[in-house]
Parts: structure tokens; sequence; C-alpha cells
């Protein structure tokens, strides 16, 4: 987590992270990482940490990438030197990391992408995530086996089903938000949940807005990640219970409000819109922490309400509400 501290983020009510294969493997190096005792003890992390298999970066990052049956040969953003990862070396980098939910190694296909191409990913997936499954040593580790199959329904179905039959720990849906549109993304999460287990916890990859945890939480998914509210809080986009704000705002400049009157972290117990405005049109370093610590306890809450709705049998009446605080807008 960029520009706080893991002290910042148990006060926004963050009890759990997540780390990057792809990154730790590249900088600093498992073994490394490992020789600490694994990532609890590296970063001083206490709470759970989950850690994706690497194969979206591989994907997104990488230079240049050649795909076989065995692995991903790819080069690094770093410095363009040449690298294997299989689903063997994404299990035993995982579990040199030693954190708590590890992910099978996937095929992450581009989008858009015609049929065959996807085919030919769900297959990958599928004989990837039987590997890791009998790789994996017995370290406690949760493992959760990757669905994908692009925006065809039957392929997300078949990725599924051959999934679920290995019987992991969780499962996740992969290969969306990126690019697609929004009817499109809720429809293969639809049909994709109907054929996941409940007993099992469903994990959303790379989702999102509130609004998008919201739709997704009302069809059953249970975990989430995204660089939204860290990465939108650096650059000077603040979320609240009436809508977006962006700080650098010339109206901002004499407002002695809170960002969010509603909200009670940090940020907005002690500073004005104004302050946070200097700092961000000064680039102060500041900035980026407590933007972050608002952003992050925002979202830390809205799964909390979600929760609580659940819990209550009220979900519904829940997303009328936070639609109605959204349409309300911020008085500006």
């Amino acid at each position: 987590m960029k520009a706080v501290s893991p002290d910042d983020l148990r006060e926004a009510g963050i009890t759990v992270i997540l780390a990057n294969t792809y990154h730790l493997y590249l900088r600093p190096g498992h073994e490394v990482i490992k020789r600490f005792g694994g990532l609890h003890r590296f970063i001083n992390w206490p709470g759970p940490i989950l850690t994706d298999s690497g194969g979206f970066q591989v994907y997104s990052l990488s230079r240049l990438r050649t795909i076989s049956d065995e692995g991903v040969i790819f080069q690094s953003h770093l410095d363009g030197s040449r690298h294997f990862i299989g689903p063997e070396e994404a299990m035993d980098i995982q579990m040199a990391l030693g954190a708590d939910i590890i992910m099978t190694f996937d095929e992450c296909a581009p989008y858009p992408a015609d049929y065959d191409y996807i085919l030919n990913s769900v297959r990958l997936t599928s004989l990837w995530a039987r590997r890791c499954l009998d790789y994996k040593a017995d370290k406690g580790q949760a493992l959760f086996g990757i669905i994908q199959g692009g925006m065809y329904l039957d392929l997300r179905e078949m990725s599924a089903r051959d999934l679920v039959d290995m019987n992991f720990d969780g499962y996740a849906m992969g290969g969306l938000s990126v690019g697609e549109d929004r009817k499109t993304r809720l429809g293969v999460i639809t049909e994709t949940r109907d054929f996941l287990p409940d007993e099992k916890p469903v994990y959303l990859m790379g989702v999102g807005t509130p609004e998008d945890l919201l739709d997704a939480v009302m069809l059953g998914v249970d975990m989430f990640d995204c660089v939204i509210p860290s990465r939108n809080a650096r650059n000077g986009t603040l979320f609240t219970t009436r809508g977006k704000l962006t700080i650098k705002n010339a109206r901002y400049m004499d407002d002695e409000t809170p960002i969010d009157k509603d909200c009670r972290c940090y940020t907005c117990s002690n500073f004005s819109r104004a302050y946070l405005r200097h700092l961000f049109m000064a680039k102060e370093l500041l900035a980026y922490r407590l933007n972050t610590i608002h952003n992050l306890h925002y979202y830390s809450h809205l799964m909390a309400e979600m929760r609580q709705a659940i819990i209550e049998d009220r979900l519904n009446d829940y997303r009328d509400h936070f639609h109605e605080g959204q349409r309300k807008g911020l008085v500006e």
C-alpha cells in the first residue's frame, strides 16, 4: 500500500491485504522474503495476506511473453531480463512468501479476444490449476482456483465446472474489468456465480468502484481487490457518501469542511478540504497519505455496512440508500 503504514491500515479497519507475486518475485525476490520468515514478518503485518499468482502482471506488464503448456516465458518490465513462471514456480514463489491465501497460475486473456483463443486460455488455466493443486505443499495455505473464459458464457461455465471438480478452498473470477462494459461484466458474474458452491468464498479480481462492489455483492460475491481507492487518492479523487470529490478543484481553496461530514477517519476528523487541496497542489507527500487514509476508510466502512445489511437481511434497502446518497451528489 503506497503512502500508508500498517498502523494506518489497521486504523482504517483493514484486516487483510494483497501482495503481488510478480512484483515481489522480481524485487526484492521471494528467496529474500523467505529468509525473513515470509511476508508477515518482512512487512510487519500480523493479519491475513493474499497473494495473486502473477498471471495478470505477466500479461499486462511484460514486454514480450511466450505461452506454452509448461508456462510463460516473459520479460521483466524493470530491466528486460527473461524469466519463466509455470504452475509449479508460481506455487514455489507463493509458498516462500508465506501468504495465507494463494492463487493458481492462470492465463489471463486479452480483451477482446476470439473464441478459439479464449477456449485455449480456459484449457491452459484448467491444466495449470490441476498442476498447482497437485504441487502445493500443505502449509495451511488456502488455494483458490481462478476462473477464466473471457466474455463467453459457455466458456465461463466450462472453466467454473473444471475448477469446482478440483475442490479448491475458494474460487476467483479473473479476466474481468479489462475494458468490457458494465452490463457484460454483470452478466458474466451472474452466470459464473451460478456454477460455484455457496459454501466456498467467491473472489472477484480487480474490481472496483463502490458501485461495482455493491453490484457484485448483490450477485453473491464475497471478496474483492482493486487499486482504485489508493490510486485515485494519490491522483486527488476522493470517495464520499455523496459521490466523488476532486480535491484540486479551485472551489475548495477556502472550504473549511472535511472531505465527508459523515466520515470519522483521521483525515476528515482533522483537516479541511482547503488544506488538503493546498497539499495536493503543492505536491506534498502528506497529501498522498491523508487522501489514501480517507479512501481506504471509506471502502472499509462501505464493506462493513454491506456485511451488516446482509446479517440483518436488508441488503436491498441498503442498495437503495446507497444510490440515493450518490444521486444527491456533492454540494458543489
